[in-house]
């Protein structure tokens, strides 16, 4: 795993596979930073033990929020502490900056960090420049690292080209990132020729929001047939009305020789869809 095959990285990487089988499906809840509040305050510990529950490998959350989540809840699910940061509200959107360190992480015990990097922004350099610096911290205190990279800014036309892609996944690994999380290509083949480029495992954005469950999943699929090690998916689990239905279908997609029991174990409509 990248540049920390350590017994300590190693274990951490271990716990973010939970099911053993070298595939991810992470439900990412940090958009809160972004975006304003995504869930009522009482509400993320029992979403995270319905993830848990479901079939998630790992969540992603800013750091402050990590308290507010029974500790229990980590043993049957990773955390994956985010340090990038920007709000909706700056001057310029794609602008990132670091709000938390590998080591803070280290201390609320997380299995791996995240960094966001908008490839072709006008705010590049910095980012670039952070997710090497991160990838020393990791490399130093033998946590795993998720690199976020979106062809991203005033000079990109085509977000989605399968080129744009390619050099994103070889950017984070010559940086030190052990896992790719990209956007979608056009297609199933550019996507195959995406992973087929990249030497560390590539997982998919979770596209644009759906509120059909058959719509998700059908999504879903289309990702994993571009040979993908799976998905990051936020707002078409949290947001919809049985975040447990919609993780277990998609946990079975992505684990698809494990076998899950037919009944899951579903929790409360904890956030209706807008």
């Amino acid at each position: 795993m990248g540049n920390h095959r350590t017994t300590a990285a190693l274990m951490r990487m271990c716990r973010l596979h939970r099911f053993g089988d070298d595939r991810l499906f992470i439900v990412p809840l940090d958009h809160s930073v972004a975006d304003g509040p995504i869930l009522p305050g009482d509400q993320l510990d029992p979403l995270i033990g319905t993830l848990a529950d479901n079939g998630v490998d790992a969540v992603v959350l800013h750091k402050g929020r990590v308290p507010f989540v029974d500790p229990r809840r980590f043993a049957d699910i990773g955390l994956i502490v985010h340090l990038s940061a920007s709000t909706m509200h700056a001057p310029d959107p794609d602008a990132k900056y670091l709000v938390a360190s590998v080591e803070t992480a280290v201390r609320l015990a997380a299995d791996a960090v995240s960094v966001h990097v908008n490839l072709g922004s006008d705010d590049e350099s910095t980012q670039i420049a952070d997710l090497s610096a991160v990838a020393d911290a990791c490399a130093t205190w033998r946590v795993p690292l998720l690199a976020m990279m979106y062809p991203r800014g005033p000079r990109i036309t085509d977000p989605r080209d399968p080129v744009l892609l390619a050099h994103a996944a070889s950017l984070a690994t010559d940086l030190g990132a052990d896992i790719v999380k990209l956007p979608w290509a056009h297609n199933a083949a550019e996507m195959k020729d995406v992973v087929r480029q990249s030497a560390i495992p590539v997982i998919t954005a979770g596209g644009p929001v759906e509120r059909d469950l058959s719509g998700i999943l059908s999504q879903v699929s289309h990702m994993l047939d571009g040979g993908t090690a799976g998905v990051a998916m936020g707002r078409n689990v949290f947001q919809a009305a049985d975040p447990g239905k919609v993780a277990r279908r998609v946990a079975e997609l992505v684990h698809p020789t494990l076998g899950f029991d037919a009944e899951f174990s579903a929790g409360p409509a904890l956030l209706a869809p807008s």
